[in-house]
């Protein structure tokens, strides 16, 4: 139930391109693939099965890439062929959830397949909550929904939207911002659903006087289920975190943030729940979560630029990130795994790494920690003359040529990574 998201938009990067990052918090043993899936069209009366309703499908769905929870129709972030990215996370409202409806990562697809804007996406998320309001379970081992806030960006925009079943609240980011699980638009939301100040003076969540600005997580943040301790201290990091670094954000820093243990590199095994460091951005706290998969997304303003999404596999501080290309088909390896572990997933190869090295974080962590790094500057070192002979057959009209070297590029960084994998994993084994 945790996850935790951040923007910086181009007035705070290094080189003016918008980036987004996320990870994505779930159970520790939930295998969760990296799928792409392919530009639509559909037929007039189409209708689209999501987790658990059905609703009308659009005329055409969007290419995208996604991170997506074995079980699930939905994905937990992601990024499509338009530039706008988005992630969700689960937060908690006085509000209940009767019945089932759209799940949060139904509506992160829905907004992917749907919106050519953060603007948009914004708007068809917040229409689809309105309509057919949230519910269902968002766990594959127990019946628990919840309610979700998301975090969308584009080159040019970004926006925060809150939600309490059927009805949100929005603010537009400016600079940066981040997101948490719990309400963090106050009075300074931006626009509101109809009728979300009037439900909650009829439930007696708010009391009106005279001039006062409407305060929505004042009326409906509940923390009667998840105690301030979870998500607070992890949001304040977040805010920190981007603050120190206005205007030098890169992909790189952001993976760096994605792995943040607040003052390590890696979980400090004496901390204890009480403790809100024990609740880190790169998470390792069991029942309430562990991060199953981070996404790092450059969105260039430059048409003639590239749309690049590293992705990572389970727990950041122990994987690494590699880059995937909208444009160009991501190797087919990425989209296996399911409930059960098996070796020719990556997803449950990273797993297992994991668990190797949490056996002894001080023994074992630097050793992996090394690998990745150095495997990640292998990969920078290369990349650079691949984009730019991508880019350079995209303005001579060959788009067909640019998407199949994307490929193999992506194909043979793979390869690498699962060979490191598998050696790390053996050699950590036999320790």
């Amino acid at each position: 139930m945790s996850c935790d998201s951040l923007v910086a938009l181009g007035n705070s990067t290094r080189d003016g391109a918008t980036l987004f990052a996320k990870n994505s918090d779930r159970p520790a043993a939930e295998c969760q693939p990296l799928v792409q899936i392919p530009r639509r069209e559909h037929p007039p009366g189409s209708r689209v099965r999501c987790q658990y309703i059905e609703i009308p499908q659009v005329a055409g769905t969007a290419r995208m890439i996604g991170s997506r929870p074995f079980w699930l129709w939905g994905f937990e972030h992601g990024l499509n062929e338009h530039g706008v990215a988005i992630g969700n996370h689960t937060v908690f409202s006085k509000d209940t959830l009767p019945s089932p409806g759209l799940i949060g990562m139904d509506l992160v697809r829905l907004g992917l397949e749907r919106a050519a804007t953060a603007r948009a996406a914004a708007a068809v998320i917040a229409g689809l909550v309105e309509l057919y309001g949230q519910g269902g379970s968002g766990y594959f081992d127990k019946d628990w929904p919840y309610h979700n806030s998301f975090l969308i960006a584009d080159a040019h925009e970004a926006y925060l939207l809150e939600t309490s079943d059927r009805r949100w609240a929005l603010r537009r980011i400016r600079d940066m911002g981040s997101a948490s699980n719990h309400l963090t638009i106050g009075t300074d939301w931006d626009s509101l659903s109809p009728d979300l100040v009037g439900h909650a003076v009829t439930e007696g969540w708010w009391r009106p006087a005279g001039e006062q600005r409407f305060d929505f997580a004042g009326a409906y943040r509940d923390t009667s289920v998840a105690p301030p301790v979870i998500s607070s201290g992890r949001h304040r990091r977040t805010c920190e975190l981007l603050a120190r670094n206005r205007g030098r954000w890169s992909p790189a820093a952001l993976q760096s943030a994605l792995r943040d243990h607040y003052d390590g590199l890696f979980p400090d095994p004496r901390r204890v729940p009480d403790d809100e460091r024990y609740f880190a951005v790169c998470m390792h706290a069991e029942p309430v979560g562990t991060t199953t998969a981070s996404m790092v997304a450059r969105l260039p303003s430059d048409s003639d630029d590239l749309l690049r999404y590293w992705g990572s596999f389970g727990s950041p501080c122990v994987g690494t990130f590699l880059p995937y290309y909208i444009d160009g088909d991501i190797p087919s390896v990425l989209a296996r795994g399911g409930e059960v572990p098996s070796d020719d997933s990556p997803w449950w190869l990273f797993n297992h790494l994991l668990g190797l090295v949490a056996r002894d974080w001080e023994r074992y962590a630097a050793r992996v920690r090394a690998e990745w790094d150095e495997f990640e500057r292998a990969v920078a070192a290369r990349t650079e003359a691949i984009e730019t002979e991508v880019i350079d057959h995209r303005r001579r009209g060959r788009p067909e040529v640019a998407a199949e070297v994307l490929k193999r590029f992506m194909a043979v960084n793979v390869n690498e990574m699962l060979e490191r994998l598998r050696r790390l994993v053996s050699e950590l084994s036999d320790r």
